[in-house]
C-alpha cells in the first residue's frame, strides 16, 4: 500500500452502498448496486465500501460482483470481529483488482457490553481477528466502533494492537455524531503523537451528522492528520447521515489555501452522482443541501441577481459547472427526438445506455404530450421516477379511475398486475389518494403501514408535474417509493407500488444496521 500523507492527498472512501443503504428505506437493488459502483469507480473514488458481504445472499452478490467489474477503486467489504464474517468478506472482495478486508468492534464503554468483553478479553479479540484478516488480504482496515466515545488511553491501546496485528488503515469512527471539531482533531493528532507505529499507516475518518457537523468534523481530521474520509454521495446515512462527499471534496477544492490537500474525485459528475443516488435510494436531496441540492446556485433576491449579472463571483464560491451542471438552449417538447433528449439529459448530468434512452424516451412522450413545454425540472423528476425500475417488480399499476370531489364518496378503480396476473377492485376512501391505497392493499394485502406521504410540484403551472414520495414499514422494514406524474393521484399510486415492490425485496435481505451496530460477535475461532 502507498503512503499518500507525503503527497498532501486524501483517500476518499465512499460508503453509500454500506452505510448509505442501510439507511431505513433506502435499499438498492443488485443491479442499481453495481450502477453506482460503476459511477464511483469512474468518478475517481479510491476506496469503494460495496457492502456487508455476511449480512444477506444479496449483500454478497453485490460484493462479489462489484469485485469482479472494479477498474480503479479499492473493493472494500465490512465485516464485523469474527472468522466467519472475515472468511465470508474475504470470499467477496478477493475477486477484485485491489480488494481490502474492514474489519470492527465497539470500544467504548457502552459498546463493550454488546459482546460482553472485558478490555483485556477485546483487546485479544482485536488482535486475533485483525491478525486473521491480514493473513488473507494485504490490505486491512480496522475500526473501533464509537471511538470519539471511547477512554483515550484504551484507544491507543487497541489502536498499537491492530496495527502489530497487521492494520494498514485505522479508521476512527464518530458513531453516533457526538463529536465536534476540536475534539475530532485533537483525537487523529493525540493517536499520530501517541501510538507507536501510528505514522506508517492511514488514518480514516468516519462522521455522522447528527448534530450537523460531519463534514466539519472529517475535515478537522485532515487537517490534524487522517488521509482517508469516509463519506458517502448526499450525505445519505441513517438517522441525520453520514459526512457527504460532495461537500468534503469541494471544500478541499475551493478552500485550498487553507486546505492544502487533494482528492482525485472528478468533480464534474458530482451532480450525477448525486441524482442517480437519490433515485435508487428514494431519498430525494433537500433544496437547500450545500453543493447539490436545487436551490444550491439559485439566487432570487434582487441584490444577488444584480452581483450575479455582473460578477457571477460576487455571490458564488464555485462554478456550477465545476460539479457537473451546465445551461443548454434546447427546449424539449413533444416533437423532440431522441437525440435532442440525450443531448439534454447529458447536459443536465444523466449518461444512458441506449436501453435506457428508449425506456425514457417513451416516458418522455407521454409527459410531452400533457405539457406544452418540457422543463429541465421536469426531466430530472422524470429520471428521479422509481416507479419504471424494472427489476425485482412483482407488482404493476395497469389502470386507475378515481372519482371525487364535495359529494362522497370518493372512489377508486384500480388494476394491478401481480405476479403476472391483473386483478381489478374498487375501493372507496377519505379522498381519492386514500381510496387509491385502499384499493391497492384490497388486490396486495400487507401489514405495512403508511409512515410518509408528500407531494411537490415539479414546477409551476396547472400542468405542472407532482413528485410523491411514500415510505412504508413493516416489521422494522421501510421502504420508500417516488413517482412523478401530471396527475397527482396516479403519481401516488404509482410511488405506493413501488415502495411496497422494494419493501418485498427488503424482506429477502436483512442487512445489520450500519455503523456497525450488530451485535453478533461469536464465532471468534
Amino acid at each position: 500500500m502507498t503512503d499518500t500523507r507525503d503527497q498532501d492527498r486524501v483517500l476518499i472512501f465512499d460508503t453509500t452502498l454500506r452505510d448509505g443503504e442501510q439507511s431505513p428505506g433506502a435499499t438498492m437493488s443488485h443491479n442499481e448496486k453495481l450502477e453506482i459502483a460503476a459511477m464511483l469507480d469512474e468518478m475517481g473514488v479510491d476506496i469503494i465500501e460495496a457492502g456487508f458481504p455476511i449480512a444477506s445472499e444479496g449483500d454478497f452478490a453485490a460484493v462479489r460482483d462489484i469485485s469482479k467489474n472494479a477498474v480503479n477503486s479499492t473493493i472494500c467489504g465490512l465485516s464485523r470481529a469474527n472468522f466467519r464474517d472475515i472468511d465470508r468478506c474475504w470470499e467477496a472482495v478477493k475477486y477484485a483488482r485491489s480488494p481490502r478486508i474492514h474489519t470492527f468492534i465497539g470500544t467504548s464503554p457502552l459498546h463493550r457490553q454488546i459482546p460482553n468483553l472485558n478490555m483485556d478479553e477485546m483487546a485479544d479479540r482485536i488482535h486475533d481477528t485483525v491478525t486473521y484478516a491480514r493473513n488473507l488480504c494485504d490490505n486491512v482496515q480496522w475500526s473501533p466502533m464509537d471511538a470519539t466515545r471511547t477512554e483515550e488511553d484504551y484507544l491507543c491501546r487497541v489502536v498499537e494492537i491492530a496495527i502489530k496485528a497487521g492494520a494498514t488503515t485505522i479508521n476512527i469512527p464518530d458513531t453516533v455524531g457526538y463529536t465536534i471539531p476540536r475534539e475530532s482533531s485533537e483525537l487523529i493528532a493525540m493517536l499520530l503523537n501517541r501510538v507507536p507505529g501510528a505514522d506508517e499507516i492511514i488514518f480514516a475518518t468516519h462522521c455522522h451528522n447528527d448534530l450537523g457537523m460531519a463534514t466539519a468534523n472529517s475535515l478537522a481530521a485532515v487537517e490534524a492528520g487522517a488521509r482517508q474520509i469516509e463519506c458517502t454521495i448526499n450525505g445519505l446515512g441513517e438517522r441525520a447521515g453520514n459526512t457527504a462527499l460532495e461537500e468534503v471534496v469541494m471544500a478541499l477544492k475551493v478552500r485550498n489555501d487553507r486546505l492544502p490537500y487533494r482528492s482525485n474525485i472528478d468533480t464534474t459528475k458530482i451532480m450525477n452522482l448525486s441524482r442517480r443516488v437519490a433515485t435508487v435510494s428514494g431519498f430525494a436531496v433537500q433544496f437547500n443541501k450545500a453543493i447539490v441540492g436545487k436551490n444550491a446556485f439559485a439566487h432570487e433576491s434582487g441584490i444577488h441577481q444584480d452581483g450575479m449579472l455582473k460578477n457571477a463571483e460576487t455571490f458564488e464560491i464555485m462554478r456550477p459547472e465545476d460539479v457537473g451542471l451546465s445551461e443548454t438552449n434546447i427546449v424539449m417538447g413533444k416533437h423532440s427526438g431522441r437525440a435532442a433528449l440525450r443531448s439534454k439529459l447529458e447536459n443536465l448530468g444523466f449518461s444512458l445506455g441506449d436501453n435506457e434512452l428508449k425506456d425514457v424516451f417513451v416516458r418522455f412522450k407521454e409527459l410531452a404530450d400533457r405539457k406544452k413545454e418540457v422543463y429541465d425540472d421536469d426531466l430530472v423528476a422524470l429520471m428521479g421516477d422509481t416507479s419504471g425500475a424494472p427489476e425485482n417488480v412483482r407488482i404493476q399499476l395497469k389502470s386507475l379511475r378515481v372519482v371525487c370531489g364535495t359529494e362522497g364518496p370518493q372512489e377508486a378503480a384500480l388494476t394491478l398486475k401481480v405476479d403476472g396476473a391483473e386483478r381489478s377492485v374498487t375501493a372507496t376512501g377519505d379522498g381519492p389518494v386514500d381510496a387509491t391505497f385502499r384499493a391497492i392493499k384490497e388486490i396486495f394485502p400487507t401489514t405495512a403501514t403508511l409512515q410518509l406521504y408528500q407531494v411537490g410540484a415539479v414546477t409551476e403551472g396547472t400542468d405542472a408535474q407532482a413528485t410523491v414520495s411514500v415510505r412504508l414499514e413493516e416489521d422494522g422494514r421501510i421502504a420508500t417509493g417516488t413517482s412523478a406524474d401530471t396527475d397527482t393521484v396516479v403519481a401516488s399510486a404509482r410511488a405506493y407500488v413501488t415502495a411496497l415492490n422494494r419493501l418485498l425485496l427488503r424482506r429477502e435481505k436483512s442487512a445489520p444496521d450500519s455503523d456497525l451496530k450488530t451485535v453478533d460477535y461469536k464465532d471468534v475461532s
